[in-house]
């Protein structure tokens, strides 16, 4: 449906804009260090962060808008599969607890401030290097990308016509990432947490109430994907290996990305980490209440705004449905939450990305003599650059081709845990098998993506799941792409490390004890 222009709404959402844009500017002086001038103080935040402001970049760095926008759209379109969600952000930090404070140990050490640093440092290989910044890199640019696709649902929900809006959006979040760095989005997430945890109160207790309690609401979603006769509110039994391994094999894949390392290296101790990894689990709650919103569309009869092309736009179902269940003035401040929650992730991820290219390409390649300013010049041009790249494929590339690219960005990144997680614990594999694995990974998550059809029978990466019929099994079970290529990745490492074992090994820069440092004062070596 069209929506037409509501004054009311746009003004609030401009309103907040401006103040998260003001306090941006204002976090450069925010425990602020000698000078911004070095990798470690822009790119992340002087590694003093507390558990308070770790907890809101972190959460404000994995809970992204388009979690807010997706996740109820593809319970909208899907039903109980859109739940996936859940789970994996539940599963996911008990899994990474010990991992990430190994990382952040031996990063403070050394002044590691990527994966691909750790990396190079544990099994010195530039190769092996180069492939887990490459990796890093691909994988993000589409998540950047579809952060701006959640400000761009709020716009259409709004009424509010033109790309323009997007155009602003991108300038204030160059600007002030340029200007303060990481404190930008950890200063603005706290003001995007509270608002979206008030939107989101509101809506799981007024919009119940309005539609007569969930009782009613089930009951709609129900009779809607039985007359659709495709998905449902429970699983179908050819469903639950595709959910469950979607949701266990995210969970390995979330802490890779180069942003959620940027957040875990921010902290200022090891403890700081543990603390973050027992309390983010907070916000699954928050997102069990997000996904219900995609039910209470339906039993509102909400429909998605048209968007570019005059196509429906599923993203926008939940801010059309706040459109319809709220007062403009309520609606507008929700609208708000989104947008201030597409900036934070956005800002995170762009220079997660430029610090990677600086680090792991520019420097050891372009630059080894390049001075910290230098390091850090580079590293805020580059993440211009990747803000505008993502910029551009908003504008120019259909939002579904976005979430592709995003769902095989996970199929991708997932193919550097052998070198970094079990880098962790372990020096046994060889620098080449686990380049072998790495390889062996990527080309067959690239082959079994490209024999992923679209809906309908045609096309290529249609999909994050494989069909069990492409090996002669007559079934619908399908499971979760990403998983089947690790174990592939895997096993190459696993085989072909006894077989090198006479061949020369990388020096590794590490020691025992450098994955046990606790806090800043054990540091040795400068950053």
């Amino acid at each position: 449906m069209k929506v037409p222009f509501n004054g009311t709404e746009f003004a609030l959402v401009v309103v907040l804009f401006v103040f998260v844009a003001v306090l941006g500017f204002l976090a450069a002086r925010w425990q602020r260090g000698e000078t911004l001038a070095h990798i470690d103080e822009w790119g992340l935040g002087g590694r003093r962060f507390g558990t308070w402001v770790t907890w809101f970049l972190v959460g404000g760095d994995l809970y992204t808008a388009y979690t807010f926008v997706a996740v109820p759209a593809l319970v909208f379109g899907s039903g109980a599969l859109g739940f996936f969600a859940v789970p994996y952000t539940i599963v996911v930090y008990p899994i990474v607890m010990f991992a990430a404070a190994r990382m952040w140990s031996v990063a403070r050490r050394h002044g590691f401030v990527t994966a691909a640093d750790f990396v190079r440092g544990r099994h010195g290989s530039h190769a092996l290097a180069v492939a887990t910044a490459l990796t890093g890199i691909v994988a993000t640019m589409p998540y950047i990308a579809l952060q701006l696709a959640g400000i761009r649902a709020v716009i259409e929900a709004a009424g509010i016509n033109g790309d323009w809006p997007l155009w602003i959006a991108f300038a204030v979040l160059a600007a002030y990432t340029y200007s303060s760095g990481l404190r930008a989005p950890a200063l603005i997430a706290f003001v995007k947490d509270i608002l979206i945890y008030a939107a989101v109160l509101a809506a799981v207790i007024w919009i119940p109430y309005k539609l007569h309690g969930y009782d009613h609401i089930f009951s709609a979603a129900n009779a809607h994907f039985a007359a659709a006769k495709s998905g449902g509110i429970t699983l179908k039994d050819t469903q639950y290996l595709a959910y469950s391994t979607l949701a266990f094999g995210s969970a390995l894949a979330l802490f890779l990305y180069p942003h959620s390392v940027t957040g875990v290296l921010a902290a200022k101790s090891r403890d700081t980490v543990k603390k973050n990894m027992s309390l983010l689990p907070a916000y699954s709650l928050m997102l069990g209440f997000l996904a219900l919103l995609g039910y209470m569309a339906i039993a509102a009869g909400v429909k998605p705004a048209l968007g570019a092309g005059g196509k429906a736009d599923t993203n926008t179902i939940v801010p059309m449905l706040f459109h319809a269940e709220f007062p403009a003035w309520i609606a507008g401040l929700a609208f708000g939450a989104i947008a201030i929650g597409a900036l934070v992730p956005a800002a995170i991820m762009s220079i997660a990305a430029a610090n990677t290219f600086t680090r792991d390409i520019y420097r050891p390649y372009f630059r080894p003599t390049a001075s910290p300013a230098e390091e850090a010049l580079v590293s805020k041009i580059v993440s211009l650059v990747v803000k505008l790249g993502a910029l551009l494929v908003i504008l120019f590339l259909n939002v579904s081709f976005a979430l592709d690219f995003q769902l095989i960005g996970g199929i991708i990144i997932i193919q550097i845990l052998p070198a970094v997680v079990f880098g962790l614990y372990t020096r046994w594999f060889h620098r080449w098998a686990l380049m072998a694995g790495w390889v062996v990974g990527m080309v067959s998550s690239l082959w079994m993506l490209w024999l992923t059809p679209k809906a309908g029978g045609h096309g290529h990466f249609g999909g994050s799941q494989w069909a069990f019929t492409h090996w002669g099994i007559h079934t619908k079970v399908t499971m979760w792409i990403g998983l089947i290529t690790l174990v592939f990745n895997i096993v190459v490492a696993v085989v072909l490390t006894p077989v090198l074992s006479k061949a020369p090994r990388g020096l590794d820069a590490t020691r025992d004890e450098d994955y046990l440092v606790a806090d800043a004062s054990e540091v040795r070596v400068p950053a």
